[in-house]
């Protein structure tokens, strides 16, 4: 399997996260993906749970942005309920506009982390990037005909993955990491 598909973790769903994966890895940036990441694909406004998870990763003192391949318009407006920065349209799973953005943001590649739910688009153009990935299960399947196509090629990704162990749940590098 291409290795720029590999996540270095994987996880269910950012609202069990536990937070302290990321200060065990040293992460002081985190990328969140916005459809099926933060919210299903057809919500048009974050929840309270997305403003909460967002606050509460800015007092925990990491810097948050929205990383989507979403329109400016609907990017936005998710990231000013929420209160952080964005980047859209960002074309993933290219890299180069992901890497523009880390160098514009003056973004240390070792202490940032994209976390995601699309291994196509996601897991491909952070690694390209050179920086972390988390992937996480797609919060809702009620999707876009481009994302259901890519779901085609993620599924048996996803199950070789778990299988082969080429990446592990977050929690067991957690225990590792607490252990060292």
């Amino acid at each position: 399997m291409n290795k720029k598909l590999i996540p270095f973790a994987y996880g269910e769903n950012i609202y069990e996260l536990d937070t302290g994966f990321f200060h065990l890895l040293g992460i002081k940036n985190i990328l969140l993906d916005l459809d099926n990441t933060i919210e299903p694909y057809d919500q048009k406004t974050p929840t309270q749970r997305a403003k909460e998870f967002a606050s509460r990763l800015i007092k925990e003192g990491f810097k948050i942005f929205i990383a989507s391949n979403n329109t400016s318009k609907r990017v936005q407006s998710f990231a000013e309920f929420m209160g952080i920065p964005f980047v859209s349209m960002l074309a993933k799973p290219f890299s180069g506009p992901l890497k523009r953005f880390l160098a514009r943001e003056n973004l240390a590649l070792e202490e940032t982390i994209l976390v995601g739910d699309q291994i196509m688009t996601d897991m491909k153009a952070a690694n390209g990037a050179g920086i972390k990935t988390l992937l996480m299960e797609p919060l809702n399947l009620n999707e876009p005909i481009w994302t259901r196509f890519n779901r085609m090629f993620d599924k048996p990704r996803r199950k070789k993955i778990k299988e082969k162990r080429l990446s592990r749940h977050y929690k067991e590098i957690m225990e590792e990491l607490k252990a060292c």
